[in-house]
């Protein structure tokens, strides 16, 4: 089968249509179909090919496409042209070279599906294809044997090669260290997938919809996407938000990378916005800029807050303002890109939309998981609204022949299936003695994000058993190490034990395993109290001469990781980074209380931070209650197995867990002690049931059973 990219061909539609066309309908070939795609670096800028078919069966095959009848191109010129270009970037690596001769074997034919006459000037050894048949005789003729290059191959024509990979360790003296399994890990996760390929290639005119997991490469996507937008049309102006601010360096590297790998040049930065979601005087933000140039006030979080009570909510406060003070709205963005969009409501991506030029090119990323507050996201037709006549303004629909509107990334390059599915798990509260905590109202989104059916049904009340597969989850994630090392929920008696053993083993990974200071994050499980709880783990560490980082407070807040220091962080400057080992500690104030969701959301995001090795830590009774749920996914072998909550119950599990603001929780917490105290009165004979009226006795009755 071949996949169809549907990249921008310029000026060129209707045959790179009938190219994809055929190709769509040819089972019998496995490969993919790039339209509009390589774009290959020169001195002279960027040399785009019409279309590049690549396959098992003919290696890379060339089509130089003409649209409708004209004759006045040199044919010969452009084939030899394309070929050469394509054969110098192959060269170039060494996976694809024995003994100086490329193993790749390169055909270019030039298709002109509408042209009745070839030229007569063209010589013998360019051919020109018009019709299918002659397609078809032609692929006979282009045959390739040693297709073992394959994926190295593939990994090339997508220049992923050099973005997923990072430094090579060099240093590793044992072929079974953690360094070790490590390097060879991140030498498996080199080329993107069909659905991360559309997602970074097709681009449409109107709104762009890309849902992934954690680790299924939304971020990558974003930058190489804006990389490509701008070698394309180098006069659009592009920006990419977010709400992490240390995914600025990432996307400025992947960005960077990406455009000197495909022009040779870097980025024109003046046309490219790498700018947070908020901002403020000193940082560019589109809100912030928003504000400046439609002369509203800018309002900081200070004076979010006066907004809104609930703690969170700031930003969509600031938002729903602009939008309602704003009446004609500038227009001054030719794309944006919008990672981690399930932080956001839909007051920002409607900024967002208003401030495009026509078409509203406007690509949004997100995991609905990731989310850290009970946010969930809406439908285009609930973000954007409706016309007049009652129509949605934006319709996400993927259309058979024109590129992808809603890609959904449903394989995931960083964790394991016993990481991914143990996340699910404890973020649900599927093994929960007290009940699930949350759960999709989407039930078919679990076949979206990668599980298959074992058994059972996906319907409301219905018992279900999901499960993963590689073609979902790489094996090679989980073949490294025995799972019970990729994953250890560790329970301590008190926060001195699980500091030590904490130091101990981040000692023994720099020391013995082979791991840098930058494979290995420690994340802190409240993000209100980090600050103060790492300080006794990092005095341990600088006794041992072990530096360490935290984030965004000893280092620069766009910074991240560090070569030279370890790095503890709080969750949300944590997301959107990665790690190979990773430390989730004082874990147990996720087990239970108050909004729950967000506290399992938390614990959720934390553990899939790890592209290998994992460490749930913390103490108490608490901690035990999540050892527990654990121990129950892992008897299991990794499978969830739960029946399906109704709407009414899904209903009041989000009453349940819901996020409360500082006020409510004061009341709530007030309202307990009061209860308590009418308790124990009643039980010691201070109070008397008769002294409470018979209808306040019948209004507790009512409510609570």
């Amino acid at each position: 089968m071949v996949n169809v990219i549907r990249g921008d061909v310029d000026n060129k539609p209707v045959s790179s249509r009938r190219l994809a066309d055929y190709f769509e309908r040819r089972h019998d070939i496995d490969g993919s179909l790039y339209l509009g795609y390589p774009i290959i670096g020169t001195p002279q800028g960027g040399y785009q090919i019409d279309a590049l078919l690549l396959s098992r069966e003919h290696g890379v095959v060339i089509f130089n496409i003409i649209e409708g009848t004209n004759t006045d191109i040199d044919i010969e010129k452009t084939q030899d042209e394309s070929a050469t270009k394509v054969e110098s970037k192959l060269l170039q690596h060494t996976t694809l070279v024995k003994k100086r001769k490329l193993m790749v074997p390169i055909s270019v034919v030039t298709f002109a599906p509408v042209l009745s006459n070839t030229p007569n000037n063209v010589s013998e050894g360019y051919p020109i294809i018009t019709n299918e048949p002659a397609l078809e005789e032609y692929l006979k003729s282009c045959e390739w044997e040693q297709n073992q290059y394959f994926e190295s191959l593939s990994s090339v024509i997508q220049a992923i090669t050099t973005i997923r990979k990072r430094r090579q360790r060099s240093y590793i003296q044992r072929e079974d260290s953690r360094g070790a399994k490590l390097q060879k890990l991140e030498d498996s996760i080199a080329n993107l997938d069909n659905n991360q390929s559309a997602a970074v290639l097709e681009t449409v005119e109107g709104v762009q919809r890309i849902r992934g997991l954690a680790g299924s490469g939304k971020t990558i996507v974003l930058a190489l996407k804006v990389a490509y937008l701008q070698a394309k049309h180098p006069d659009w102006n592009i920006a990419v938000t977010f709400n992490t601010r240390s995914l600025k360096n990432q996307f400025k590297h992947f960005i960077n990378t990406f455009s000197i790998e495909h022009t040779s040049e870097e980025p024109d930065w003046e046309k490219i916005k790498i700018i947070h979601a908020w901002g403020s005087p000193s940082t560019e933000g589109i809100y912030y800029e928003i504000c400046k140039k439609h002369n509203i006030e800018f309002r900081d979080l200070n004076a979010a807050k006066n907004l809104t009570n609930i703690s969170g909510q700031e930003f969509d406060k600031v938002c729903e303002e602009a939008l309602d003070k704003i009446h004609s709205f500038e227009q001054y963005y030719d794309a944006i890109l919008v990672d981690e969009a399930q932080d956001f409501s839909k007051h920002f991506l409607q900024l967002c939309y208003k401030i495009l030029k026509q078409p509203k090119r406007l690509v949004y990323a997100y995991d609905e998981l990731q989310s850290l507050s009970n946010k969930t996201m809406g439908s285009p037709e609930e973000i954007f609204g409706k016309d007049t006549y009652g129509n949605p303004y934006v319709q996400l629909q993927n259309r058979s022949g024109k590129p992808k509107q809603d890609i959904i990334l449903e394989k995931c390059y960083r964790n394991s299936r016993p990481l991914l599915t143990s996340a699910h798990a404890l973020g649900f509260g599927i093994y929960r003695n007290e009940g699930l905590i949350q759960m999709f109202d989407d039930a078919g989104l679990w076949r979206d994000i990668g599980y298959e059916l074992e058994e059972g049904n996906l319907e409301d009340g219905k018992p279900v058993k999901l499960t993963r597969t590689s073609n979902t989850s790489p094996m090679f994630l989980e073949s490294h190490s025995p799972i019970d090392d990729l994953i250890i929920f560790k329970s301590f008696n008190n926060n001195r034990e699980q500091n030590e053993w904490l130091v101990k083993e981040i000692e023994k990974n720099i020391r013995e395993d082979e791991l840098k200071y930058d494979d290995i994050m420690i994340i802190h499980s409240n993000p209100f109290t980090t600050k103060d709880a790492v300080g006794s783990s990092r005095a341990l560490l600088f006794e041992k001469k072990i530096n360490s980082n935290l984030a965004g407070v000893t280092n620069s807040r766009d910074d991240f990781f560090s070569e030279e220091a370890v790095t503890f962080t709080g969750i949300y400057r944590a997301k959107g980074n990665e790690a190979a080992m990773i430390y989730v500690i004082n874990a147990h104030e996720c087990f239970s209380g108050t909004e729950l969701s967000r506290k399992r959301n938390i614990l959720f995001t934390a553990m899939t931070r790890s592209k290998a090795w994992l460490r749930v830590l913390g103490y108490g009774e608490d901690m035990r209650g999540l050892v527990k749920e654990f121990e129950e996914v892992r008897r299991r072998n990794f499978v969830l197995q739960f029946t399906y909550p109704t709407a009414e119950e899904r209903i009041r599990m989000n009453v349940i867990n819901r996020d409360i603001s500082p006020k409510e929780r004061e009341r709530k917490i007030q309202n307990q002690r009061n209860f308590k105290d009418i308790v124990e009165d009643l039980e010691k004979g201070v109070m008397q049931k008769e002294d409470l009226s018979p209808e306040l006795i019948e209004k507790f009755r009512n409510q609570l059973f």
